[in-house]
């Protein structure tokens, strides 16, 4: 799957490979940069371009965009929103399904906070995809973040023990497990004698 954590200065893209119950694991990771002082509409070009070019190459099944919310700034928020629509559209082109999830989402779901900063996130992120060292800039993080999130929305990744060594788990993971259990012992009696249709191919 790809993340997209839209900018126009700095828009992060991160690829990764995993499903719920599974190890995360890093394919690509790379920031997009355009000049501020350049043309609106080429510096859109500029970021359309770099998600397009990842798209055709990684084939992802998902793209997942951190979904813009209002700040004080107004002009930073509105390029980042344009940065986010031009993903959106470049997958849509494509037929890729587009996730959105907040930044308080990406959060909570990599270190267990909502609220936690950009530190937390690139240590969690770091011992999550098992990485040498943490991911520079902060945008690169953000985006693997992202995606980690994308990927353990339903919390059954925290499921999955980490390779060589302890499981990688955070509160938000388990608090995802254990809601996730609770929801289907309630709903089996309810849904047993249903027909389950199958998936879509992959």
């Amino acid at each position: 799957m790809l993340a997209v954590d839209p900018g126009l200065t700095r828009c992060g893209l991160a690829a990764v490979d995993g499903r719920p119950g599974r190890r995360v694991d890093l394919v690509a990771v790379d920031v997009v940069r355009t000049p501020a002082h350049a043309d609106l509409a080429e510096r859109l070009l500029g970021v359309g371009q770099a998600v397009e070019g990842w798209l055709e190459q990684l084939h992802p099944d998902v793209v997942a965009v951190e979904r813009v919310f209002s700040q004080h700034n107004v002009r930073t928020v509105m390029g980042t929103a344009q940065a986010a629509g031009v993903a959106v559209i470049a997958a849509a082109r494509l037929g890729i399904p587009v996730a959105l999830h907040t930044p308080s989402e990406v959060k909570a779901a990599v270190t267990g906070s909502g609220r936690a900063g950009k530190e937390q996130v690139a240590v969690m992120v770091t011992r999550i995809l098992r990485l040498p060292a943490a991911p520079t800039p902060a945008d690169a993080s953000d985006a693997l973040a992202l995606a980690i999130c994308h990927l353990w929305r339903d919390g059954t990744a925290a499921l999955a023990p980490r390779a060589g060594g302890p499981d990688v788990v955070t509160p938000a993971q388990r608090r995802w497990v254990e809601a996730a259990r609770e929801a289907r012992r309630v709903a089996r009696p309810a849904t047993a004698s249903r027909a389950v249709p199958p998936g879509p191919p992959r």
